[in-house]
């Protein structure tokens, strides 16, 4: 997006899974448009420490928080450490997120330690940074979850659990949505198909399964993170503020 207006000066943002893929890319779109941001990272330090220099050249404050989101004891201190740092928090990005794919259910060798994490890590973790923010949250905020085309269109073999888990965030954003619209707080999904991102690289980067794909999607290319930023600052803003309990889809209309 070419000179975005400053839209969200004044406001508060913390992106969980910010160091890195689409949580760097919301980082600086919500800095373009005049957002104070902290992020989330499990590990990264250094690419973390990295987003937050490029967040403090555009003139905001920003500020790194180690957390691991498969920890729902870990919510609370981070909600409370951005808050102390801004005195405020206006918007709620739960973006963190891992994707075990490209095991059938009936698999002899499934992975289910691994598949419990996803569970753990996409669902209860993003419920436990919700039910910690929601109260720090000043009225009229926003809650964006991230969710994926697979939540509502499962297009593939292989993703039964990580399917399941953007399903459930679906149904707790509505019920989320529910609880705070008196507070004209609002609460969406927006849901990607395959982004370029360390996530996704398995499959972008394989030329046969991505001629796959992409024959799944009328619009025949995958998303750029920059339009799914996009659209989730949009709904972050205030020409937003009667959207809730959707689920938006970034997916080229993989599915329809």
């Amino acid at each position: 997006m070419q000179n975005p207006t400053k839209e969200l000066s004044g406001k508060a943002v913390l992106i969980t899974g910010g160091s890195r893929g689409l949580g760097a890319e919301l980082a600086k779109a919500f800095a373009d448009r005049g957002a104070d941001v902290a992020i989330s990272y499990a590990r990264s330090s250094a690419k973390a420490e990295a987003v937050i220099k490029a967040l403090q050249a555009k003139g905001v404050d920003a500020l790194a928080i180690q957390s691991d989101q498969g920890d729902p004891a870990a919510a609370r201190p981070l909600v409370d450490t951005a808050v102390e740092r801004f005195g405020r928090l206006d918007i709620l990005v739960n973006n963190a997120g891992i994707a075990v794919q490209g095991q059938q259910v009936d698999d002899p060798d499934f992975r289910s330690a691994d598949n419990d994490r996803q569970w753990q890590v996409n669902v209860m973790g993003a419920v436990a940074t919700t039910r910690a923010a929601a109260p720090r949250l000043t009225d009229g905020g926003r809650i964006i979850f991230i969710g994926s085309r697979f939540g509502t269109h499962v297009l593939v073999p292989g993703v039964a659990d990580y399917a399941g888990t953007k399903a459930a965030v679906i149904g707790y954003a509505k019920g989320v949505a529910r609880d705070l619209g008196p507070r004209n707080i609002t609460v969406n999904v927006v849901q990607p198909s395959v982004m370029p991102t360390d996530m996704a690289a398995a499959v972008v980067g394989n030329p046969a399964v991505m001629d796959a794909i992409l024959d799944l999607h009328p619009v025949r290319r995958i998303a750029t993170l920059e339009e799914v930023a996009d659209l989730v600052c949009f709904i972050a803003g205030p020409s937003a503020g009667y959207v809730t309990g959707e689920v938006i889809s970034v997916s080229g209309g993989a599915g329809v």
